[in-house]
């Protein structure tokens, strides 16, 4: 073939508009204890974007506040930097077979792992078609493991005899009686690092071109994932998650080197969005972006973009393919990072008076 200190977030704007969101645990573990200052109601979790010139006192809400609003180059404080290494894009193509599925994945990222790659990413939905009627045959027992989810034992004994990280793409995940479109992360020894449940689900409908409704099926996630790998600080998302910049902002001010989304893009926002948005996370953030779809299937019911892509710190492209199955092997320096963040300063220029990320510990905290 051509490869986390858990917190409830919210974003407010000026009219108090919200969005909910959650956050991991490990990586926070790592910060600064500045950056959570208790103040009188620290039991309430949230991250807010306040607007201070149109804040209500009356309503306020006193929080610990985020270095990020005074001191932005200290709370994005990631781990240790690891040398250069290369990521593995592996655009598959994808069929009704869960076996062929299963064994082609694992193929492609031995081949990956061949070519030097210490990183290896899947796309979205890759053990089954994309479909809401497909989603409860091919879901797997994730949590149960085992002979419950062929398709992540494959990707822990991958991780394990290859020795890379491996951010799995998604698979429909059942557990009780509800279904996920999950991410799961594994360390190079075959350990699960981290699970991420698609937060925004595609619910979409342009008229005479395309309309799916993925909460037929699937329920959303509730917690934003950050994970700290062997290759750095990784932000995951999937797909539609791309499109809602308050999570890569979360993401980056929590130090993530690199956000991978796993998607399946289609024919109709595929041409329009699916690069301007990668390379507008990345170029806003000052960090990597790394996407990967599943091969055309014209004769299929969901027909997939392609174009699996990797995106630098400054918005540029700096490896992609078309629609075809294709392994793309390229390079990721972190020391990057900080050329561009001198180059341009952005988190040193927000206005912190106009403006500010506030981190507030969990609710249950105290429970």
């Amino acid at each position: 073939m051509k490869s986390a200190i858990s917190s409830t977030t919210t974003l407010l704007s000026s009219k108090n508009l919200s969005l909910k969101l959650h956050l991991n645990h490990s990586p926070f573990s790592r910060l600064p204890s500045f950056l959570f200052r208790s103040k009188s109601n620290s039991h309430l979790p949230s991250l807010l974007l306040r607007n201070n010139s149109t804040h209500n006192q009356k309503s306020q809400i006193h929080t610990p506040i985020m270095a990020s609003s005074f001191m932005p180059e200290q709370a994005r404080t990631p781990p240790a930097l690891p040398l250069p290494f290369k990521i593995g894009l592996c655009q598959l193509s994808v069929t009704a077979d869960k076996e062929r599925n299963i064994a082609h994945a694992r193929k492609a990222i031995e081949e990956a792992a061949a070519k030097g790659a210490k990183l290896v990413m899947l796309p979205e939905i890759w053990n089954s078609p994309y479909s809401n009627d497909s989603f409860p045959v091919y879901a797997e027992d994730i949590d149960a493991g085992g002979e419950a989810s062929p398709s992540t034992a494959m990707l822990s004994e991958a991780a394990r005899l290859l020795k890379i990280t491996i951010v799995g793409g998604s698979i429909p995940e059942r557990s009780g009686d509800r279904l996920y479109n999950t991410c799961c992360v594994f360390d190079s020894d075959g350990k699960l690092k981290a699970k991420h449940r698609k937060i925004h689900l595609f619910d979409i409908d342009i008229p005479g071109k395309i309309t799916f409704i993925e909460s037929k099926t699937l329920t959303a996630g509730e917690t934003p994932t950050i994970v700290d790998t062997e290759v750095g600080r990784i932000g995951i998302g999937i797909c539609y998650d791309i499109r809602f910049q308050e999570l890569a902002i979360i993401y980056a001010a929590r130090g993530a080197h690199l956000i991978c989304y796993p998607g399946a893009f289609n024919m109709t926002t595929g041409p329009l969005h699916w690069e301007l948005l990668q390379r507008a996370r990345a170029a806003d953030n000052q960090l990597y972006v790394a996407t990967c779809s599943p091969a055309r299937d014209v004769a299929a019911g969901y027909v997939a973009w392609g174009h699996s892509t990797l995106v630098g710190p400054f918005g540029e492209v700096l490896a992609t393919t078309e629609h075809e199955e294709d392994i793309i092997i390229s390079e990721i320096d972190y020391s990057l990072l900080e050329v561009r963040r001198t180059n341009l300063p952005l988190t040193k220029q927000r206005r912190g008076d106009l403006y500010q990320l506030v981190d507030v510990q969990r609710l249950k905290s105290d429970s």
